[in-house]
């Protein structure tokens, strides 16, 4: 998933971040308090997460340590208009990977911002697969045994999320939020559109998965068994 998720609630700075992350080909989805932040994190699994201090219902670093706590490994950067050595040692030992003092310059936030998503979380291989289906989220691809086909941006991020859910059913919003993030808006039929074609890549690489409508919950990655 080549978006992140960005805990920010001055309007300007968050503005800057996102237009230097886009800028570098990365997505941001901006939350303005922890509690809208820790919403928004149980829907979506971001590759990495970048977190100011001070914000309107209180510290940062406390989201970072809830997120430890649960054994939420994703990467985190903390920005911090606080230099102190005893500010910075407080948000590595809640869990923080790297920690940016401002003011800064946007290109070392996007410098850093790369070398955390360059570290997925423990819990992810890097090449996911699930039954005959394998993906590389470096080359955008899909594949099965000797076969493969090309992914557009959101396909990739839906196939990523179908595969890791190993057969279990991802909910249609949290889909969603997958391939589009939560700032976009989506076409009541984007994701019905994304998943048609995924279907046909799928027959088109032989593979004997399918992506399955559970009613009224969601769509799951099964085996067809080689039933059409």
């Amino acid at each position: 998933m080549n978006r992140i998720a960005l805990l920010e609630d001055h309007e300007r700075m968050a503005a800057l971040v996102v237009k230097a992350l886009a800028a570098a080909g990365i997505g941001t989805d901006v939350y303005t308090s922890i509690s809208q932040a820790s919403l928004g994190l149980s829907r979506i699994s971001y590759p990495a997460l970048v977190v100011d201090r001070n914000l309107p219902d209180g510290d940062g670093l406390e989201l970072v340590r809830r997120l430890r706590a649960r054994q939420v490994d994703t990467p985190c950067l903390m920005l911090t208009a606080r230099d102190a050595l005893h500010d910075r040692i407080a948000g590595l030992e809640a869990g923080a990977d790297d920690y940016l003092p401002k003011p800064f310059s946007m290109e070392e936030l996007v410098a850093r911002v790369r070398a955390l998503m360059r570290r997925p979380p423990r819990q992810q291989t890097l090449v996911p697969a699930h039954g005959d289906v394998c993906i590389d989220p470096v080359e955008g691809r899909m594949a099965c045994g000797e076969e493969s086909i090309s992914l557009s941006v959101a396909e990739l991020q839906l196939m990523l999320m179908l595969v890791r859910a190993a057969g279990a059913t991802v909910r249609r919003t949290a889909l969603e939020a997958a391939a589009w993030g939560i700032a976009e808006p989506v076409t009541p039929n984007a994701l019905d559109v994304a998943l048609h074609r995924l279907r046909r890549k799928l027959n088109g690489i032989d593979s004997h998965m399918q992506i399955a409508n559970q009613r009224g919950l969601g769509y799951a990655l099964k085996e067809t068994h080689g039933i059409p």
